[in-house]
């Protein structure tokens, strides 16, 4: 390395805005490659060091600072398959979080489609498990198979221990119903559910859809610039 390649920890961590110590923590857990060290046992970086840095800080804005610095770590220890291997997985949990959302917004369609005073809008109450099965035209092994998933939970009459279902009851089996219709595995509907119960109304519903969303694009932009620093990196 020669001297005018040379930098030192403060270059470093006023390049990234961090303090010096940081840089050391960020050597020491392979986040930066192995610093050569003088005579005097100081660290020395290089420009290998600076893209790295640069790297890891891209990295870290989409796919998060842990698996960003994991990545990085993979990288320097010699392993580029297994560290493209967790970039796949970051953007596997990524689609998924796509196929909920999408998910959440057919239940929203078939909340909206319904029209006032029927449906969904205004379902029965107190419906004995045959009933709603025959309202929804299925089984009421797949009603039974839809409680044991958590998705429903109809009140027990006391004595004969026969379900009950609420107006709410009703609703959300028909959202389960028309989500399984579109091929949505039952741990993608839960997410729904627990959203339109916990929102309360459509408008909330729709609202929190949106403003996922707007957070899962911009997550992914990050990480398609974290990928490209790194793909620059391990091309350089």
């Amino acid at each position: 390395m020669t001297k005018r390649e040379r930098l030192r920890p403060v270059d470093l961590a006023r390049l990234a805005g961090l303090s010096t110590q940081q840089i050391r923590n960020y050597e020491e857990a392979g986040v930066l490659p192995p610093a050569p060290r003088t005579a005097s046992d100081h660290r020395t970086f290089g420009d290998v060091h600076r893209r790295a840095l640069l790297t890891y800080r891209a990295l870290a804005k989409g796919y998060g600072p842990v698996p960003a610095a994991e990545i990085m770590r993979t990288v320097h220890a010699g392993d580029v398959p297994g560290a493209l291997a967790l970039v796949d997985a970051a953007h596997a949990v990524s689609h998924e979080e796509r196929a909920l959302l999408r998910a959440a917004g057919e239940a929203l369609e078939i909340l909206t489609r319904e029209p006032p005073g029927t449906g969904t809008a205004s379902p029965p109450s107190g419906l004995r498990i045959g009933e709603v099965a025959a309202l929804l035209g299925v089984r009421t092994s797949a009603l039974r198979v839809w409680e044991a998933a958590g998705l429903l939970t109809p009140e027990r009459e006391r004595g004969t221990a026969y379900r009950r279902y609420s107006a709410t009851d009703v609703r959300d089996a028909r959202l389960i119903h028309t989500l399984r219709g579109s091929h949505y595995p039952l741990h993608q509907i839960a997410p729904v559910l627990a959203d339109l119960r916990r929102t309360g109304s459509r408008a909330a519903l729709r609202e929190a859809i949106a403003a996922r969303n707007t957070a899962l694009t911009a997550r992914t932009t990050a990480m398609l610039a974290g990928a490209g620093e790194l793909h620059a990196y391990l091309t350089s």
